[in-house]
């Protein structure tokens, strides 16, 4: 008998991309953007960074019009008109788990239906904002080009 013979050999199943089977526990729809907006926040978290949780009305979260006082917003001026949001409670310092700012991401898209919600990563070391990105868009929120988004 040779030596490959003897071997046992498993088969491999196949990739089937980030859809998984939904489990009957859940609570709510497993999504590709669910999943991606985890390892989004796993990313935030494994790299020591603070998740905050921020939200703006819709016609407050982009600088498009350039805010009500008409000023140019573009990044080389360093006019932050709508740059800033609201925060969503206090940042959740010491929170390692996604799955527990995914949670606050939902009770905040409850209780504002109509705004946008983004998770920054602040870095407590450098005292910068590292990471960012949305996480909900309203009903009825267009989506942006890149090109025309402000920085």
């Amino acid at each position: 008998m040779s030596a490959i013979a003897s071997i046992n050999v498993a088969p491999v199943r196949a990739f089937n991309g980030l859809k998984g089977e939904q489990s009957a526990k859940a609570a709510f729809k497993v999504t590709n953007g669910f999943k991606t907006s985890a390892m989004m926040v796993t990313y935030i978290t494994s790299n020591g960074w603070t998740p905050c949780l921020e939200f703006s009305e819709s016609d407050m979260a982009y600088t498009i019009n350039h805010g009500p006082d008409g000023i140019v917003s573009s990044a080389s001026c360093g006019y932050y008109s709508n740059r800033y949001w609201t925060m969503w409670k206090l940042p959740m310092f010491g929170c390692t788990d996604s799955s527990q700012v995914l949670a606050e991401v939902a009770k905040c898209s409850q209780a504002f239906p109509n705004a946008y919600v983004r998770i920054a990563g602040f870095d407590n070391v450098k005292q910068v904002q590292c990471a960012s990105f949305l996480v909900y868009r309203p009903i009825g929120g267009a989506a942006k080009a890149v090109n025309a988004r402000s920085v």
